[in-house]
């Protein structure tokens, strides 16, 4: 067994897709509307293969449920995690591509890996763990 997919439910799909691709460098690898349930699903990752699916990694799923503009993000969802290379660079391209850094790349409080975390426009956050090296 393997995780395929973390699906979260967003209020704009748009705004959504501008920040996972733009602001995160993420690909679009799929989008579907599906009108008899009035919802689309537009999933997201990185490493994309050929045909558009990804390769190894998990995917994220954006839900747009048409018509409904926000959702509270609850208090039982934590966070997606993102490996990257260099957090405090990636904190910077977030800041330059207009994204909102809300804890600033260091080292994670009674430890050394370096960390830091975004949020999307929906307030879901999004950790970026700088890979050891």
């Amino acid at each position: 067994m393997r995780i395929l997919h973390t699906m979260l439910r967003v209020g704009d799909l748009e705004r959504s897709l501008e920040f996972y691709t733009k602001v995160l460098g993420m690909k679009l690898l799929s989008r579907r509307d599906y009108p008899e349930g009035k919802f689309t699903l537009a999933f997201v990752g990185f490493d994309e293969r050929a045909d558009g699916r990804q390769v190894g990694g998990a995917e994220i799923e954006l839900t747009y449920n048409w018509g409904v503009e926000k959702y509270d993000p609850g208090t039982g969802f934590g966070h997606v995690a993102v490996e990257v290379d260099d957090a405090y660079r990636a904190c910077e391209l977030v800041k330059q591509r207009g994204g909102r850094v809300t804890r600033e790349a260091g080292p994670m409080k009674h430890g050394t890996t370096v960390i830091a975390f975004v949020e999307d426009p929906d307030g879901y956050k999004i950790e970026f763990i700088q890979k050891k090296q």
